[in-house]
């Protein structure tokens, strides 16, 4: 009697745990959810179960639907807004405390800060800031005071720091906002990497939608058509361009996005104006203006790891971007795209110029540009080292709490233990 009932009290002090681990991703702003689609679906594949927080937004809605995850909609406000923000980090307390996920990744300042504070004092075991870029970078004064002290607070609350690229690491820990031992970035970078069969190069009919001349070359942006993403210094470099070279479009494929580095209204004016800028609007399925385009530009001010540039490479195209953090990991000099300093619409018009006038070197680059994102970014290396990372952590702490594993019944389908990357071409 006795020795069975020590079995039965060994038993009942094991901890009780779901054999499917439970994930929490948060973000500030619906529109961060464009870029999570891939992450999401290959971690609910790879066994987990993934609960994605944002504020409320019709892109929430739709990310929920498309990838087959639950979402929680939590209002984070994207500018310094002290009342509002213990609110929001109230409700994300009660929403933790209620899930009890066994790893949080946050991401985005706002979310970044407020998620890892309340995972925190919701008592996660593993807390993840996914650190995507530094908003301090382009601030001054008291608002990057602020920023600066924002960071460190979610570094503080956070058990480890992943950064999607080399250079980001390298200015956070040099900002003292992380030690070294806290901070990593898994392989080669990236949070997603390229769907290599989807970003590849291709007919387009863009050309015929957007009435531009066969015959014209254009010029490439994606992404959010705001300053930082160095867009006053584009069209400067634009007209510049347009006197050498008076048959080039300039094709914008991206919002007005009403933030804090939004573009005045005259310029936004004179862009609509022009009759050789295009603009798309938010755009889903970018792979068609990619391949219409000849080569992109992207002279950012600064970055976490620019998603686009790895696509614009997949689809055979050369880049020209800055040496801004983040934006310097994605291009490797003179053989996938070029390298200028930001802020300068001279070195824009330069660099231009330089590969619109050289059809050759252009198709060299883009062979190249491809040949090295399917070597270190495609999906299934990036997100099968992401999946791993975790499936580790989770089973890490599960272990050390004398809990069951990981349950491993869902294969990781991302696995890239056989891919050989051209590291030559770094």
């Amino acid at each position: 009697m006795f020795a069975n009932a020590s079995a039965d009290s060994r038993v009942a002090s094991k901890p009780i745990v779901n054999a499917q681990p439970r994930m929490v991703i948060g973000v500030t702003h619906p529109q961060t959810c464009l870029i999570l689609t891939g992450r999401l679906r290959a971690l609910r594949e790879a066994g987990f179960k993934v609960t994605l927080i944002c504020s409320p937004g019709e892109l929430l809605t739709q990310t929920a639907e498309a990838v087959d995850v639950d979402v929680m909609a939590i209002h984070m406000s994207r500018h310094i807004s002290p009342c509002a923000d213990l609110h929001s980090l109230w409700k994300l307390w009660r929403a933790l405390r209620r899930l009890r996920p066994d790893v949080v990744e946050f991401s985005t300042p706002k979310a970044g800060l407020l998620g890892t504070l309340a995972a925190w004092m919701a008592r996660v075991p593993n807390r993840i800031y996914f650190l995507r870029g530094l908003k301090l970078e382009t601030a001054s004064g008291l608002k990057r005071r602020i920023l600066l002290t924002a960071e460190r607070v979610a570094a503080y609350a956070a058990t480890l720091i992943l950064c999607n690229s080399e250079s980001l690491r390298t200015v956070a820990f040099n900002l003292r906002i992380v030690k070294a031992e806290k901070i990593r970035v898994l392989g080669d970078g990236s949070s997603a990497g390229v769907d290599l069969l989807r970003f590849s190069p291709g007919n387009s009919n863009v050309r015929n939608e957007l009435s531009i001349p066969d015959a014209a070359q254009i010029v490439g942006f994606v992404g959010r058509l705001t300053r930082d993403k160095g867009l006053p210094e584009l069209i400067l470099a634009f007209k510049m361009i347009l006197c050498a070279r008076p048959d080039t479009y300039l094709l914008l494929v991206g919002w007005f996005d009403a933030s804090e580095d939004a573009l005045d209204s005259q310029l936004i004016a004179e862009i609509r104006a022009h009759p050789q800028i295009r603009t798309t609007g938010m755009v889903v399925d970018t792979v068609p203006y990619y391949r219409a385009m000849d080569l992109m530009v992207l002279p950012t001010r600064r970055e976490g790891f620019p998603n686009v540039v790895l696509e614009a490479s997949a689809c055979g195209m050369p880049v020209i971007t800055t040496h801004s953090t983040g934006a310097r990991d994605t291009v490797v000099p003179e053989v996938t795209g070029l390298l200028i300093p930001p802020g300068y619409p001279e070195a824009i018009s330069e660099a231009l110029l330089k590969l619109l006038a050289d059809a050759s070197r252009r198709g060299k680059m883009g062979c190249a540009a491809r040949a090295w994102v399917s070597a270190h970014y495609s999906t299934e290396k990036v997100l099968g080292e992401n999946i791993e990372f975790y499936r580790g952590l989770v089973g890490a702490y599960r272990k050390l709490k004398g809990a069951d594993p990981v349950c491993e019944s869902a294969p990781n389908q991302f696995d890239n233990s056989t891919s050989e990357p051209l590291r030559q071409l770094r």
